[in-house]
């Protein structure tokens, strides 16, 4: 099933290169949410969101980033559709705004401070249904940490009540995580269309 209006934010550093394990992953990463039909976002830069953007693109699909003058530097060859804003603060936003879904990969702070943003939103209700996934489990201990928190107390918040972040061991779980997600929700949207039509006299 293609889902090619679907636009997943990956968040990642800027530091792997070509031939590191982490580029790899990433652009693997890439090819499986292109193969699925995904248009991929991501920060537009080196590193992790330039392999995610070429895995992308070599695998046919499309690729959009948001990049913001604050860091002077444009967009990575890879990517179809630049989002050009002025601070970094417009620019994680605007990535978190324009995704339907998320994953996050290894990095540094950068990526800490996206993955923490969506993951308060999620929790808090401030944004809802939209899933967000780790890949592999370099984020676990950070995770598990404060969802100790979280747990330890009477509390409104969605964390509380089940993991908002789901962990794929692999891209092509991640992908293939999110694609499910969709395809679900598409089904009870129907599902719900069908119920009401049936209650039309």
């Amino acid at each position: 099933m293609k889902l090619q209006t679907q636009i997943i934010t990956v968040f990642g550093s800027s530091r792997p290169s070509q031939g590191d394990a982490r580029y790899a992953e990433a652009q693997a990463l890439g090819a499986a949410l292109a193969a699925k039909g995904f248009i991929v976002c991501s920060g537009g830069y080196a590193g992790t969101m330039e392999a995610v953007s070429r895995g992308a693109k070599e695998a046919g699909g499309r690729t959009l980033a948001v990049t913001a003058r604050f860091f002077r530097a444009r967009a990575n060859r890879w990517v179809d559709e630049e989002i050009r804003v002025k601070t970094w603060q417009e620019r994680l936003f605007a990535l978190v705004e324009r995704g339907r879904g998320y994953i996050a990969c290894p990095g540094g702070t950068g990526t800490l401070a996206e993955l923490a943003i969506v993951w308060e939103m999620l929790n808090k209700g401030a944004m809802r249904n939209k899933p967000l996934v780790v890949l592999g489990d370099f984020w676990q201990p950070v995770i598990e940490r404060v969802r100790e928190v979280e747990r330890d107390h009477r509390s409104p918040w969605g964390e509380r009540a089940e993991p908002i972040i789901r962990m794929a061991p692999s891209p092509a779980h991640a992908a293939a995580y999110l694609a499910t997600h969709f395809q679900m929700r598409a089904a009870k949207r129907r599902s719900a269309g069908s119920s009401k039509a049936a209650l039309v006299p």
